[in-house]
């Protein structure tokens, strides 16, 4: 009975070996499904023999001709080992259909264990054409020669665009030089001289005799030669540009093209004999000038940083030196327009017709200078010559004088003209006394009738004030503790009388404001 127990035990003891050898054989047939040759190339580095490939994976022999320092040739040098089964080891078995610039070469197997042992890949100069044997396979590859051809194009692309930028450049430079050509050409006519040396000169009445700063510069296309820079203002006439002419900084008016009369009109006033005031805008020149799809009309005047009065006024707070200062540069600008010069060269009087304290601008001296001569008229009584437009309705409304607005305005006498530019003078003393500081108050910047009008009132509107109830711009009672707000005040009311008879001169009002300066002229203008 023993021995059958014995038997029975080592049965059972046999048929679990054999159990647990046949997994583990399976278990290797499963994770090594191929042995293969290595030389060379084995894993880790191990000496030469085999290695075991996983599955899906092939055997494979190589060839690269490598330098023998010792003979100076070039050798076959073999190795032998296993491929990965993902795709870079598939592609790496198709190497020997592509060039290189070494010569190399490789073949793969997986019919069986120790395959590639016996195989022998030979290295072969290949040219840039795939082999016909390959079918369709890496087609497209064309090796280096894609790389060149690509460098070749991007090479050619930069030189085309080094060849622009230089065609570019090279016009840019000769139209700068002939520029400066043209410039240098026009020095050498006027003798190199600056915009504000040609003005003085052209003031100098031993020779033009003009004083308008107009005889050298009219007859020359200075238009060519003004570079835009920025807009600074507009006008029911045009617009005003900051421009930059032989370095120096000049306003240029670009009227529009419906405004020709007023640019011509302008220009005439600028043009006139002994014109040149430092309290009028300096003239530069006027020149008409093509673009190409329409004309300009240009007036180039002197630039002023401060801009108008009106602006000026909106930011500035004076004291009493700061505000006659400007009150009487604006009359003494106003008067020398307003008298006649008798003589051989002699200037004409003339009358603006729409005195405003945007048309008043701020020097850097903190002096005004009267601007905007469109609708001047000018008389000489030698002649009795009254050079004026037949629309006596012109200017701003809210500066219209009474005789203006209800049309009362003899158009015949150059005296209706200048009494209608005192009313409006008045207004823009107003604005400047209201911005000036008495005993610690100030008023805020204000139009005239800005209480009784909107702020673009039509002709009735102003009509209606003016006119019928003869209302003017209030007068602060805290004036009347300054005896200088006292006078101004006295000097505003007298020049917006209802009668134009009445109403102060130009001259008269200039005198008033010179005393009452001096009075003052060691006090510090802020």
């Amino acid at each position: 009975m023993a021995d059958v127990n014995g038997v029975f035990l080592w049965y059972q003891c046999f048929k679990k070996t054999l159990f647990i050898i046949g997994a583990l054989l399976i278990s290797c047939s499963e994770v090594y499904s191929l042995i293969c040759y290595c030389a060379g190339h084995c894993p880790s580095n191990q000496p030469n023999g085999s290695c075991f490939a996983r599955p899906n994976s092939q055997c494979f022999s190589a060839v690269e001709q490598v330098y023998n320092p010792d003979t100076g040739l070039l050798e076959d040098e073999r190795t032998y080992g296993c491929l990965p089964p993902e795709e870079n080891g598939f592609m790496q078995c198709k190497g020997h259909l592509v060039p290189h610039q070494i010569p190399k070469s490789i073949a793969c197997c997986s019919k069986g264990d120790w395959c590639n042992k016996q195989l022998k890949p030979n290295t072969v100069v290949r040219t840039t054409t795939p082999s016909p044997m390959y079918q369709g396979e890496l087609m497209s590859y064309n090796g280096p020669y894609n790389l060149i051809i690509c460098l070749a194009s991007v090479s050619v692309c930069i030189a085309f665009l080094a060849v622009v930028v230089f065609m570019i450049c090279y016009r840019l430079t000769n139209q700068k030089q002939s520029r400066r050509g043209y410039l240098d050409v026009e020095k050498k006519i006027i003798g190199g001289e600056a915009v504000k040396d040609l003005i003085d000169r052209s003031n100098d009445t031993s020779g033009s005799g003009s004083g308008s700063g107009i005889t050298l510069l009219v007859q020359r296309t200075i238009g060519k030669q003004i570079e835009m820079l920025e807009s600074i203002g507009r006008g029911r006439f045009g617009e005003v540009w900051k421009a930059r002419l032989r370095d120096e900084c000049v306003a240029v008016k670009v009227f529009y093209t419906s405004e020709e009369a007023s640019w011509s009109r302008e220009t005439d006033i600028y043009k006139t004999v002994l014109l040149r005031h430092e309290n009028i805008l300096g003239f530069v020149a006027a020149d008409i000038r093509g673009t190409g799809s329409y004309t300009q009309m240009l007036l180039i005047t002197d630039y002023l940083a401060f801009g108008s009065l009106h602006d000026y006024l909106k930011v500035c707070v004076l004291d009493l030196a700061g505000m006659l200062k400007l009150a009487h540069s604006a009359a003494c600008g106003l008067s020398h327009l307003h008298v006649e010069v008798l003589g051989k060269q002699g200037k004409p009087a003339i009358a603006h017709r729409d005195i405003k304290s945007r048309n008043i601008l701020v020097k850097r001296d903190r002096t005004c200078a009267i601007a905007d001569f469109g609708l001047a008229v000018k008389y000489k009584s030698d002649t009795n010559q009254l050079d004026v437009a037949a629309n006596t309705r012109v200017g701003t409304r809210r500066y219209m004088a009474p005789e203006v607005l209800d049309e009362t305005l003899d158009t015949s006498q150059f005296e209706a003209y200048r009494m209608a530019d005192m009313y409006s003078f008045a207004l823009v003393l107003w604005e400047i006394a209201r911005r000036c500081k008495v005993n610690d108050v100030v008023e805020e910047y204000q139009l005239p009738f800005y209480d009784c009008v909107p702020s673009n009132p039509s002709f009735e509107d102003m009509k209606k004030v003016v006119c019928v109830d003869q209302t003017r711009p209030a007068i602060p009672k805290y004036w009347n503790s300054c005896e200088t707000m006292q006078i101004i005040s006295k000097v505003m009311q007298e020049s917006w009388k209802q009668n134009p008879g009445a109403r102060l001169t130009a001259l008269r009002v200039k005198k008033t404001l010179m005393r009452l300066e001096s009075l003052h002229k060691d006090e510090k203008v802020v």
